[in-house]
Protein backbone atom coordinates (compact mmCIF):
# COMPACT_ATOMS: atom_id res chain seq x y z
CA UNK A 1 0.00 0.00 0.00
CA UNK A 2 1.28 3.15 -0.73
CA UNK A 3 0.52 6.62 1.32
CA UNK A 4 -0.19 9.38 -0.49
CA UNK A 5 1.65 12.60 1.20
CA UNK A 6 -0.32 15.87 0.18
CA UNK A 7 1.14 19.27 0.70
CA UNK A 8 -0.45 21.14 3.24
CA UNK A 9 -2.67 18.52 4.48
CA UNK A 10 -0.12 16.24 6.52
CA UNK A 11 -0.65 14.82 9.80
CA UNK A 12 1.76 13.33 12.04
CA UNK A 13 0.18 9.87 11.30
CA UNK A 14 0.80 10.02 7.53
CA UNK A 15 4.18 11.54 7.78
CA UNK A 16 5.12 8.20 10.11
CA UNK A 17 3.37 5.91 7.74
CA UNK A 18 5.02 7.10 4.93
CA UNK A 19 8.59 7.32 6.40
CA UNK A 20 7.95 3.89 7.76
CA UNK A 21 7.09 2.35 4.67
CA UNK A 22 9.81 4.17 2.71
CA UNK A 23 12.76 2.93 5.68
CA UNK A 24 11.25 -0.15 5.64
CA UNK A 25 10.17 0.06 9.73
CA UNK A 26 7.47 -0.99 11.74
CA UNK A 27 4.77 1.62 13.03
CA UNK A 28 5.43 0.91 16.12
CA UNK A 29 7.47 1.89 18.98
CA UNK A 30 11.04 -0.06 18.83
CA UNK A 31 11.67 -2.00 21.62
CA UNK A 32 14.16 -0.01 24.31
CA UNK A 33 17.46 -1.58 24.72
CA UNK A 34 20.74 -0.13 26.23
CA UNK A 35 22.24 3.02 24.70
CA UNK A 36 25.29 3.15 23.18
CA UNK A 37 28.23 3.61 24.30
CA UNK A 38 29.37 7.64 24.59
CA UNK A 39 31.49 8.51 21.89
CA UNK A 40 34.48 10.94 21.72
CA UNK A 41 35.57 13.15 19.10
CA UNK A 42 38.89 11.20 17.84
CA UNK A 43 41.25 12.19 15.10
CA UNK A 44 39.92 9.15 13.17
CA UNK A 45 35.75 10.91 13.21
CA UNK A 46 37.79 14.38 12.56
CA UNK A 47 39.35 12.72 8.89
CA UNK A 48 36.56 10.71 8.20
CA UNK A 49 34.07 13.67 8.57
CA UNK A 50 36.91 16.01 6.33
CA UNK A 51 36.41 12.93 3.57
CA UNK A 52 33.04 13.65 3.49
CA UNK A 53 33.24 17.42 3.17
CA UNK A 54 30.07 18.39 4.58
CA UNK A 55 26.82 17.86 6.88
CA UNK A 56 23.30 19.49 6.31
CA UNK A 57 21.73 20.41 9.03
CA UNK A 58 17.53 20.78 8.81
CA UNK A 59 16.85 22.99 11.86
CA UNK A 60 14.17 25.77 12.54
CA UNK A 61 16.57 27.89 15.14
CA UNK A 62 16.50 31.81 13.75
CA UNK A 63 18.22 32.13 10.87
CA UNK A 64 21.40 34.39 12.22
CA UNK A 65 22.09 31.99 15.53
CA UNK A 66 22.23 28.91 12.75
CA UNK A 67 24.45 30.48 10.29
CA UNK A 68 26.45 31.68 13.39
CA UNK A 69 26.66 27.94 14.67
CA UNK A 70 27.49 26.92 11.05
CA UNK A 71 30.10 29.04 11.22
CA UNK A 72 31.71 28.26 14.18
CA UNK A 73 31.77 24.64 12.91
CA UNK A 74 33.88 25.20 10.12
CA UNK A 75 36.08 27.15 12.01
CA UNK A 76 36.86 24.25 14.55
CA UNK A 77 36.90 22.24 11.18
CA UNK A 78 38.32 23.39 8.80
CA UNK A 79 37.64 21.57 4.93
CA UNK A 80 33.96 20.69 6.20
CA UNK A 81 31.10 22.80 5.45
CA UNK A 82 28.34 23.13 7.34
CA UNK A 83 25.09 23.54 5.03
CA UNK A 84 21.63 25.30 7.14
CA UNK A 85 18.09 24.34 6.05
CA UNK A 86 16.24 26.16 8.32
CA UNK A 87 12.54 26.50 8.06
CA UNK A 88 9.73 26.23 10.73
CA UNK A 89 9.85 23.02 12.68
CA UNK A 90 6.37 21.64 11.50
CA UNK A 91 7.43 22.46 7.83
CA UNK A 92 10.57 20.51 8.92
CA UNK A 93 8.53 17.65 9.76
CA UNK A 94 6.73 17.54 6.96
CA UNK A 95 9.61 17.76 4.53
CA UNK A 96 11.38 15.22 6.39
CA UNK A 97 8.58 12.88 5.71
CA UNK A 98 8.09 13.57 1.97
CA UNK A 99 12.00 13.17 1.42
CA UNK A 100 11.76 9.65 3.09
CA UNK A 101 8.64 8.72 1.26
CA UNK A 102 10.29 9.63 -2.26
CA UNK A 103 13.89 8.18 -0.79
CA UNK A 104 15.81 11.12 -0.80
CA UNK A 105 17.67 11.89 2.17
CA UNK A 106 19.02 15.20 2.35
CA UNK A 107 18.94 15.98 5.62
CA UNK A 108 22.32 14.56 8.26
CA UNK A 109 21.05 16.20 11.43
CA UNK A 110 18.19 17.71 12.55
CA UNK A 111 16.97 19.85 15.10
CA UNK A 112 13.61 20.80 16.03
CA UNK A 113 11.94 23.19 18.27
CA UNK A 114 9.00 20.21 18.68
CA UNK A 115 10.40 17.41 20.96
CA UNK A 116 7.37 15.90 19.26
CA UNK A 117 9.20 15.06 15.97
CA UNK A 118 12.22 13.19 17.66
CA UNK A 119 9.29 10.73 19.30
CA UNK A 120 7.52 10.41 16.32
CA UNK A 121 11.33 9.97 14.06
CA UNK A 122 12.38 7.10 16.75
CA UNK A 123 8.99 5.62 16.41
CA UNK A 124 9.53 5.41 12.71
CA UNK A 125 13.14 3.95 12.70
CA UNK A 126 14.28 7.59 10.91
CA UNK A 127 16.72 8.06 13.81
CA UNK A 128 20.51 6.68 13.81
CA UNK A 129 21.82 6.13 17.91
CA UNK A 130 24.98 7.94 18.73
CA UNK A 131 25.78 9.23 22.50
CA UNK A 132 28.09 12.02 22.44
CA UNK A 133 30.82 11.95 25.50
CA UNK A 134 29.04 15.13 26.70
CA UNK A 135 25.76 14.03 26.77
CA UNK A 136 26.26 11.23 28.51
CA UNK A 137 28.46 12.49 31.50
CA UNK A 138 26.39 15.81 31.66
CA UNK A 139 23.56 15.99 30.39
CA UNK A 140 20.45 15.44 32.80
CA UNK A 141 17.83 12.26 32.22
CA UNK A 142 15.50 14.62 31.14
CA UNK A 143 17.75 15.78 28.46
CA UNK A 144 18.55 12.87 26.90
CA UNK A 145 16.50 9.95 24.75
CA UNK A 146 16.83 6.68 27.25
CA UNK A 147 18.08 4.68 24.23
CA UNK A 148 20.42 7.16 23.11
CA UNK A 149 18.56 8.78 19.83
CA UNK A 150 18.40 12.16 20.58
CA UNK A 151 19.38 14.98 23.48
CA UNK A 152 18.30 18.62 23.85
CA UNK A 153 20.39 20.50 21.64
CA UNK A 154 18.88 23.70 23.00
CA UNK A 155 16.07 25.37 25.65
CA UNK A 156 14.12 27.86 25.01
CA UNK A 157 10.78 29.55 26.84
CA UNK A 158 7.82 31.08 25.20
CA UNK A 159 6.84 34.10 26.97
CA UNK A 160 4.63 37.36 26.94
CA UNK A 161 6.16 40.47 25.90
CA UNK A 162 5.67 44.52 25.15
CA UNK A 163 6.96 46.97 23.71
CA UNK A 164 7.93 49.49 26.13
CA UNK A 165 7.40 53.05 23.69
CA UNK A 166 4.00 51.18 23.24
CA UNK A 167 3.10 49.88 26.68
CA UNK A 168 4.06 51.17 29.90
CA UNK A 169 5.40 48.54 32.62
CA UNK A 170 2.94 48.81 35.02
CA UNK A 171 0.38 48.59 32.20
CA UNK A 172 1.95 45.76 30.73
CA UNK A 173 0.17 42.05 31.24
CA UNK A 174 1.51 40.25 33.92
CA UNK A 175 -0.15 36.87 32.62
CA UNK A 176 -2.07 35.14 29.92
CA UNK A 177 -5.63 36.16 31.27
CA UNK A 178 -4.28 39.53 31.19
CA UNK A 179 -4.33 39.28 27.17
CA UNK A 180 -7.57 38.87 26.99
CA UNK A 181 -9.03 42.06 28.93
CA UNK A 182 -10.44 44.43 25.90
CA UNK A 183 -7.53 46.84 26.19
CA UNK A 184 -5.38 44.46 24.35
CA UNK A 185 -7.90 44.34 21.26
CA UNK A 186 -5.90 44.76 17.96
CA UNK A 187 -2.93 45.11 19.67
CA UNK A 188 -1.50 41.61 20.13
CA UNK A 189 0.92 38.89 17.77
CA UNK A 190 1.11 36.09 18.21
CA UNK A 191 2.52 32.54 15.98
CA UNK A 192 1.02 29.71 14.51
CA UNK A 193 1.55 25.96 15.90
CA UNK A 194 0.98 24.60 12.25
CA UNK A 195 4.33 26.59 11.38
CA UNK A 196 6.46 26.92 14.67
CA UNK A 197 7.36 23.60 17.06
CA UNK A 198 7.96 26.09 19.99
CA UNK A 199 4.28 27.07 19.37
CA UNK A 200 2.86 24.15 19.24
CA UNK A 201 4.41 22.65 22.18
CA UNK A 202 3.36 25.79 23.97
CA UNK A 203 -0.36 25.52 22.59
CA UNK A 204 0.13 22.08 23.93
CA UNK A 205 0.80 23.07 27.37
CA UNK A 206 -1.60 26.12 27.50
CA UNK A 207 -4.98 24.17 26.25
CA UNK A 208 -4.26 21.13 28.69
CA UNK A 209 -3.53 23.89 31.70
CA UNK A 210 -5.94 26.50 30.92
CA UNK A 211 -7.97 24.85 28.65
CA UNK A 212 -8.91 25.57 25.02
CA UNK A 213 -11.52 28.07 26.01
CA UNK A 214 -8.62 30.63 26.62
CA UNK A 215 -7.77 30.37 22.99
CA UNK A 216 -11.38 30.83 21.88
CA UNK A 217 -11.46 34.10 24.19
CA UNK A 218 -7.90 34.99 23.03
CA UNK A 219 -9.15 34.42 19.31
CA UNK A 220 -10.86 37.40 19.64
CA UNK A 221 -8.95 40.02 20.09
CA UNK A 222 -8.37 40.67 16.21
CA UNK A 223 -4.90 38.89 16.84
CA UNK A 224 -2.40 39.44 14.16
CA UNK A 225 -1.07 36.09 13.45
CA UNK A 226 2.57 35.29 11.93
CA UNK A 227 4.23 32.21 11.21
CA UNK A 228 6.99 31.44 13.36
CA UNK A 229 7.99 31.93 16.90
CA UNK A 230 10.54 34.24 15.63
CA UNK A 231 8.13 36.62 14.40
CA UNK A 232 6.71 38.21 17.24
CA UNK A 233 9.76 40.02 18.39
CA UNK A 234 10.31 41.25 15.67
CA UNK A 235 6.73 42.62 15.07
CA UNK A 236 6.63 44.13 18.73
CA UNK A 237 9.99 46.32 17.91
CA UNK A 238 8.80 47.17 14.77
CA UNK A 239 5.95 48.90 16.41
CA UNK A 240 3.87 47.16 14.73
CA UNK A 241 1.62 45.44 17.75
CA UNK A 242 2.36 46.14 21.58
CA UNK A 243 2.11 42.72 23.11
CA UNK A 244 2.99 39.68 21.84
CA UNK A 245 1.27 36.23 23.33
CA UNK A 246 3.77 33.97 22.42
CA UNK A 247 7.44 33.69 20.40
CA UNK A 248 11.10 32.89 21.08
CA UNK A 249 12.45 33.65 24.01
CA UNK A 250 16.21 33.85 22.50
CA UNK A 251 14.62 36.54 20.12
CA UNK A 252 13.82 38.80 22.58
CA UNK A 253 16.92 38.94 24.50
CA UNK A 254 18.83 39.39 21.00
CA UNK A 255 16.45 42.39 20.04
CA UNK A 256 16.77 43.56 23.82
CA UNK A 257 20.57 43.64 23.39
CA UNK A 258 20.70 45.33 20.17
CA UNK A 259 18.82 48.24 21.59
CA UNK A 260 15.13 47.02 20.62
CA UNK A 261 12.29 48.87 22.83
CA UNK A 262 11.31 44.95 23.71
CA UNK A 263 10.73 43.41 27.47
CA UNK A 264 9.82 40.12 28.24
CA UNK A 265 6.99 38.97 30.79
CA UNK A 266 7.28 35.48 32.42
CA UNK A 267 3.27 35.05 33.13
CA UNK A 268 2.49 34.39 36.78
CA UNK A 269 0.32 31.15 35.35
CA UNK A 270 3.89 29.69 34.33
CA UNK A 271 5.68 30.30 31.02
CA UNK A 272 5.78 27.44 28.37
CA UNK A 273 8.90 26.03 28.72
CA UNK A 274 10.65 24.40 25.21
CA UNK A 275 13.30 22.26 24.66
CA UNK A 276 15.08 21.71 21.08
CA UNK A 277 16.77 17.75 20.40
CA UNK A 278 18.73 17.04 17.54
CA UNK A 279 19.23 13.87 16.18
CA UNK A 280 21.04 11.89 13.53
CA UNK A 281 19.09 10.57 10.71
CA UNK A 282 19.91 6.97 10.13
CA UNK A 283 19.93 7.27 6.56
CA UNK A 284 22.43 10.53 6.37
CA UNK A 285 24.41 10.77 3.44
CA UNK A 286 27.42 12.03 5.87
CA UNK A 287 27.16 10.35 8.95
CA UNK A 288 30.71 10.65 10.25
CA UNK A 289 30.17 14.41 9.47
CA UNK A 290 27.28 14.54 11.32
CA UNK A 291 29.05 12.67 14.77
CA UNK A 292 31.05 15.13 14.47
CA UNK A 293 28.84 18.24 14.11
CA UNK A 294 26.19 16.42 16.60
CA UNK A 295 29.24 15.90 19.35
CA UNK A 296 30.95 19.27 18.92
CA UNK A 297 27.00 21.02 19.17
CA UNK A 298 26.80 19.33 23.05
CA UNK A 299 29.97 20.14 24.27
CA UNK A 300 30.31 23.02 26.38
CA UNK A 301 32.05 24.98 24.28
CA UNK A 302 29.45 24.90 21.69
CA UNK A 303 26.37 24.91 23.70
CA UNK A 304 28.08 28.61 25.75
CA UNK A 305 28.34 29.98 22.20
CA UNK A 306 24.60 29.06 21.83
CA UNK A 307 24.43 31.19 24.93
CA UNK A 308 25.99 33.98 24.37
CA UNK A 309 25.73 34.94 21.15
CA UNK A 310 22.07 33.00 20.34
CA UNK A 311 20.68 33.57 23.51
CA UNK A 312 19.43 30.38 23.99
CA UNK A 313 19.65 28.04 27.36
CA UNK A 314 21.71 24.83 27.60
CA UNK A 315 21.00 21.81 29.81
CA UNK A 316 24.61 21.62 29.97
CA UNK A 317 25.69 22.14 33.55
CA UNK A 318 28.70 23.54 32.89
CA UNK A 319 27.38 26.28 30.51
CA UNK A 320 26.76 29.65 32.07
CA UNK A 321 23.59 31.34 31.75
CA UNK A 322 23.43 35.02 30.70
CA UNK A 323 23.77 37.62 33.30
CA UNK A 324 21.57 40.27 31.60
CA UNK A 325 17.82 37.51 32.11
CA UNK A 326 16.63 35.87 34.61
CA UNK A 327 17.76 32.58 35.35
CA UNK A 328 16.14 29.58 34.43
CA UNK A 329 15.52 28.18 37.77
CA UNK A 330 14.04 31.05 38.99
CA UNK A 331 11.07 30.69 35.86
CA UNK A 332 8.11 29.47 36.81
CA UNK A 333 7.29 27.14 33.68
CA UNK A 334 4.82 24.96 32.25
CA UNK A 335 5.45 21.28 32.15
CA UNK A 336 6.70 19.80 28.82
CA UNK A 337 5.07 16.77 27.42
CA UNK A 338 6.55 15.19 24.26
CA UNK A 339 4.64 12.32 23.96
CA UNK A 340 1.38 14.11 24.59
CA UNK A 341 2.07 16.61 21.88
CA UNK A 342 3.29 13.65 19.39
CA UNK A 343 -0.03 12.55 19.99
CA UNK A 344 -2.38 15.20 19.90
CA UNK A 345 -0.32 17.54 17.48
CA UNK A 346 -3.25 17.37 14.26
CA UNK A 347 -6.04 18.11 16.66
CA UNK A 348 -3.84 20.90 18.10
CA UNK A 349 -3.26 22.66 14.65
CA UNK A 350 -7.38 21.43 13.47
CA UNK A 351 -8.53 23.50 16.67
CA UNK A 352 -6.53 26.48 16.98
CA UNK A 353 -6.97 26.84 12.68
CA UNK A 354 -10.89 26.69 13.29
CA UNK A 355 -10.89 29.19 16.48
CA UNK A 356 -8.63 31.92 14.68
CA UNK A 357 -9.85 30.96 11.32
CA UNK A 358 -6.26 31.24 10.06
Amino acid sequence: MTTKLTPGKLTRRHVLAASATATGAAFVTPVRAAPPEAQQITPALIEAAKKEGKVTWYTSVDLPVAEKVAKAFEAKYPGITARVERSGAERNFSRIGQEYASKIYVCDVVNSSDAAHLIVWKRGGLLAPYVPQDVAQYFPPEHKDPDGMYASWRITLSPIAYNTRLVKPEDAPKGFADLLDPKWMGKIVKAHPGYSGTIMTATQQLSRDLGWGYFEKLAKQKVMQVQSAADPPKKLALGERAVMADGGEYVVSELRTRGEPIEEVYAIEGTPLVTGPSAIMARAANPNAARLFTAWSMTAEAQQMNVDVGALRSAHPLVKERPDRRKLADVKTLREDAAAVADQADDIKARYTKLFKV
